[in-house]
């Protein structure tokens, strides 16, 4: 991981570090011309320094993984996926204040305790 903790996801390695993992992992679908999807990174970033050790965070540039964004039906970015366990379980479309993110993401954390 690089030290802001959001892992760079692509097609060859998101088996193994989403579907395959275990717990909570929040996953930024986004592109490099998509300018809300520039307002998301840095929440995603503070989020994976305010939740490290409880959360991973991951972003998925839809560009370069089209095989995985296609399979998880992403038409619209930002798209935020929250994973529980290798399954998607909630997400929201969309430059979404922090506080929305926030919420599903305290929703998973008290299902899991």
């Amino acid at each position: 991981m690089t030290a802001t903790q959001v892992l760079e996801l692509n097609d060859a390695n998101f088996a193994s570090e989403v579907e395959s993992a275990e717990g909570v992992i929040v996953v930024d679908f986004w592109a490099s011309w998509c300018m809300p999807c520039r307002l998301v990174a840095p929440i995603m970033e503070q989020l994976a320094r305010e939740y490290a050790g409880r959360v991973r965070f991951g972003k998925l540039n839809v560009d370069e993984a089209v095989a995985t964004a296609s399979a998880y039906g992403i038409r619209s970015i930002p798209t935020i996926v929250l994973f529980r366990d290798g399954r998607p379980v909630d997400g929201v479309i969309g430059a979404v204040p922090r506080s929305d993110v926030v919420t599903m993401i305290e929703e998973q954390l008290a299902a899991v305790a």
